[in-house]
């Protein structure tokens, strides 16, 4: 008999007969612990070390259970030597679990990563410490001193790029002279183009990144395929009459040309908290930050890219595995750093392949289209599932991780996941389902799972156009309870498949139905990225509205980033939008019905939806054939909504305490994006990106400074009010860069990237033009006024807008994020409250830049018929 199972047989024996009981059977049990022994017998007195070895013995000992075999795990860190693989015969039997549990106590951590030790100071002058690279490590994206993920080195470019067909030409041969060129990674940031910060990505939703191959003098080539997947999406035939990128969902072509800053980059090292892995040299660099003492402090570098693997097969799944108050940490995910680069379309999927451009995802839109529409390459999770029933994971977190948190693949059924944390994730929080099987069978449909009162936030710490919950192709789907802020694009996304509209097709044909979102509670989103929402819906829903997706009860709010508070996209239809609460959107709270290509239909009908009894700043849309849109209500305040919504929205009272809980110690916050300037008259404009992360403490205030030394502060709360500070007592004809910091109450930030350079000057400015108002419409004593932003801004900035209702001659005033970023192509709402139903009322709207109140809109207020 093999040790394995000698040592089981006398677990088994020892564990399913109490003492005294002649024939009760209780659960059978083992425990595990850092300190264990895998010699040992595996009791609560002896037990084994490693996670692997109770797979092993909980494999030979599952064949007839009668009641779940729990495996404990005391507090510590499980240092993975290889992924822990689950297959089918791991399984638990008879209707019952093989359960994961933490003991009481600090929850044990299973981990992916190695210590990083052996640290010299190597450059006092700059306080840049070194260490040898650990033998295991190959490669890296991420680093954590003291549970704490610290960056790479990241700048701006330092000479001007033009565009070539492989990559670029620069300025000067400055960049061929940096160490390690194949290791450098320029990043193209989305966003909303704001003054002259403007969007680079695939997308105002996308930040792709594409590694260098070589630079030599002047020429700089970038990766392949990641450049030609970035660069050359074909365009649809000449066939067919639609100027339009094949692949439907963004333009063909990285839009700013130049990258928004390059990362990883040796020469960069000098700012504080960040890092540099020499792969040549196998060495790491840190900047060590005040206070810090890596002699003494735990510094982690990721080894693994996934930690728990289930697979299983259609006609055989993995299923009735519980994982309960465990901690999931320190992996990684290298995929980027390799020649495919991260050529993002959409949600962290990716365009990949030598002829991922010209292929990939197209179907029989172009000549040798790959099958189905839409299916490009999800994001991988470092602990992921495929064909499996009944996974749960329960009061576990997912932290510290350098690709999505949990990704619950195609055939995950019935699965739960509740109570979890998902924070510091590099990519997605949770992803279920895919997008490559639209119509799947009965063993390979995603179908029945339940997400469940979990906090999601601080995710896609890397790829920004990470979603906290991403779910394509599924069926049955529960979203509900859950927490989701301080993320840096959408909340919650689902579904695909829906661009076909763009070309009066139907979108694509799948299998989801009666998918539900409710109660909800997503605030502080779209940090970062724009052109998405609170909730985020892509393609048909169910064949039916009856059994199409219904999103209920859910409390919106403090949108960042321009976009939806709930966003039905290309394709969308069949949903119910029903009982939800909205509160400053940006740019409006719910967009927008599609047309109905279904069944031959031409487009001139709107596809069904049921968009009623939702409180929110206002709507233009109304009943129209199978759209039907009534009982909603405008507010201006959030008492105005009932409590009722809002309470029972996010996670029940009982998980509560999750919402507390951080991981490492307490830092400052990670400095502000995108900052941007534009010049004045001795003064200029100064806006930003806020930060994301901030360790558990609120950022109270931010601190500008000029490349001159120049200084101003504005609170967090006026910087929320305004969304800019002006900085004067500049002069004119200089240039100027401007960096900002954020402070919170552990401490201040280092310093943002730069802005890029402005130069001030005197010349005239003129007010705006007049804005473009959409509608006005009164209900309930409460009037919404949908409006766009001018056609000119006389040019400055419009840093507000201005609205007079007469009779009564009311005076309001919109600042803020939504009044910097609205152009004259989107619109937003601004309500007002205080009137009465029966009289006539009109408002006039008019734009405010540094020169004051440009010219007005007027019209009139008009009753509100939603029928």
């Amino acid at each position: 008999m093999n040790r394995a199972l000698c040592c089981c047989t006398a677990v088994v024996a020892m564990l399913c007969f109490q003492p005294g009981i002649a024939s009760a059977v209780s659960a059978p049990e083992l425990y595990v612990s850092p300190d264990g022994d895998d010699s040992q017998a595996g009791t609560r007195d002896h037990p084994i070390r490693t996670l692997q070895h109770a797979r092993d013995l909980v494999r030979l000992n599952n064949q007839q259970m009668q009641a779940d075999f729990v495996v404990y795990l005391a507090s510590g860190t499980y240092r993975l030597p290889e992924p822990l693989v689950l297959e089918p015969k791991d399984s638990g039997t008879g209707g019952h679990n093989v359960v994961f549990k933490a003991l009481p106590g600090p929850r044990p951590i299973i981990s992916g990563g190695v210590p990083v030790t052996g640290w010299k100071l190597s450059d006092a002058a700059r306080n840049i410490w070194s260490a040898p690279a650990p033998a295991a490590l190959k490669n890296m994206r991420q680093l954590y001193v003291d549970s704490v993920r610290k960056p790479r080195t990241a700048g701006r470019a330092p000479v001007q790029l033009t565009q070539t067909e492989d990559g670029y030409k620069a300025a000067s041969d400055v960049m061929s002279h940096w160490r390690n060129p194949q290791d450098i990674e320029f990043v193209y940031t989305g966003g909303d183009s704001i003054w002259g910060e403007r969007s680079t990505g695939m997308g105002g939703w996308t930040e792709p990144r594409c590694p260098v191959a070589n630079i030599e003098g002047t020429t700089i080539r970038m990766a392949q395929p990641c450049w030609n997947n970035s660069t050359r999406r074909v365009m649809l035939p000449p066939s067919l009459p639609f100027n339009r990128p094949a692949n439907l969902v963004g333009p063909a072509t990285l839009q700013g040309k130049q990258p928004a800053y390059i990362e990883n980059v040796f020469e960069f090292l000098g700012t504080l908290g960040q890092w540099y892995f020499d792969r040549t040299q196998r060495m790491i660099y840190y900047v060590t930050a005040p206070g810090e003492d890596v002699l003494k402090e735990d510094v982690e570098a990721p080894i693994l890219e996934t930690l728990v693997a289930g697979n299983g097969q259609p006609e055989n799944p993995v299923h009735n595995i519980v994982f309960s108050g465990l901690q999931f940490s320190y992996a990684t995910w290298l995929f980027p750093n390799s020649g495919e680069g991260f050529s993002e379309i959409q949600a962290n999927y990716l365009v990949t392949g030598e002829d991922g451009y010209s292929a990939q995802g197209l179907d029989s839109l172009v000549p040798n289209g790959k099958e189905p529409f839409g299916g490009w390459t999800k994001s991988a999770g470092n602990v992921s599932f495929r064909y499996d029933h009944d996974i749960q994971f329960l009061n576990d977190a997912f932290v510290h991780l350098g690709a999505a948190g949990l990704d619950l693949g195609n055939g995950s059924q019935s699965d739960l996941v509740e109570g979890c944390i998902f924070t510091d994730t590099s990519g997605c929080g949770l992803e279920l389902g895919d997008v490559t099987l639209p119509q799947a069978g009965d063993a390979q449909v995603t179908r029945d799972n339940r997400i469940l009162n979990n906090h999601v936030f601080n995710i896609g710490a890397e790829f920004h156009g990470a979603i906290g919950i991403c779910v394509g192709y599924a069926q049955r789907t529960t979203i509900q309870y859950n927490q989701i802020d301080h993320v840096p694009y959408s909340g919650i996304s689902i579904g695909w498949g829906g661009w076909l509209d763009k070309i009066r097709k139907p979108g694509l044909a799948n299998n989801s139905q009666n998918n539900v979102i409710a109660n909800n509670h997503i605030f502080n989103h779209m940090l970062l990225l724009s052109d998405g929402g609170g909730i985020y819906n892509q393609g048909l829903t169910g064949p039916t509205l009856a059994d199409g997706e219904k999103i209920i009860g859910n409390f919106i709010h403090d949108q960042f980033g321009s976009g939806h508070g709930i966003y039905t996209d290309n394709g969308s239809g069949l949903v119910t939008i029903k009982s939800n609460v909205f509160y400053h959107p940006n740019h409006d709270n719910w967009a927008a019905p599609r047309a109905d290509f279904r069944d031959g239909k031409n487009g001139k009908e709107r596809i069904p939806f049921a968009v009623e009894d939702n409180y929110w700043q206002g709507n233009s849309y109304t009943s129209q054939g199978g759209l039907v849109v009534r009982g909603n209500h405008i507010i201006t305040e959030l008492e105005q909504a009932p409590a009722k919504i809002l309470k029972d929205a996010g996670p029940r009272p009982e998980f509560n305490a999750m919402l507390k809980e951080q991981f490492g110690k307490p830092t400052a916050p990670e400095p502000p994006r995108r900052v941007v300037a534009a010049p004045g008259n001795g003064c200029a404009l100064v806006s930003w990106n806020p930060s994301i992360f901030d360790s558990g403490a609120p950022v109270e205030s931010y601190t500008i400074t000029s490349s001159a030394g120049d200084k101003a502060t504005i609170s967090a709360l006026e910087f929320q009010k305004l969304g800019y500070v002006k900085v004067g007592g500049l002069s004119n004809g200089v240039n100027y860069t401007f960096s900002v910091c954020a402070r919170n109450a552990n401490s201040l930030s280092v310093s943002s990237l730069p802005s890029r350079p402005i130069t001030l000057n005197s010349q005239s400015i003129q007010p705006p033009g007049a804005p473009q108002v959409k509608s006005a419409r009164i209900h309930d004593g409460r009037a919404s006024i949908c409006f766009s932003g001018p056609l000119s801004n006389g040019g400055s900035p419009v840093i507000a807008y201005k609205f007079l209702i007469e009779p009564g001659h009311r005076q309001f005033e919109l600042t803020g994020r939504t009044a910097l970023t609205l152009d004259g192509r989107h619109a937003t709402y601004f309500p007002v409250d205080d009137l009465k139903n029966g009289t006539a009322y009109t408002c006039a709207v008019s734009a405010v830049n540094v020169a004051g109140e440009g010219a007005s809109a007027q019209a009139p207020i008009v009753g509100l018929n939603e029928e």
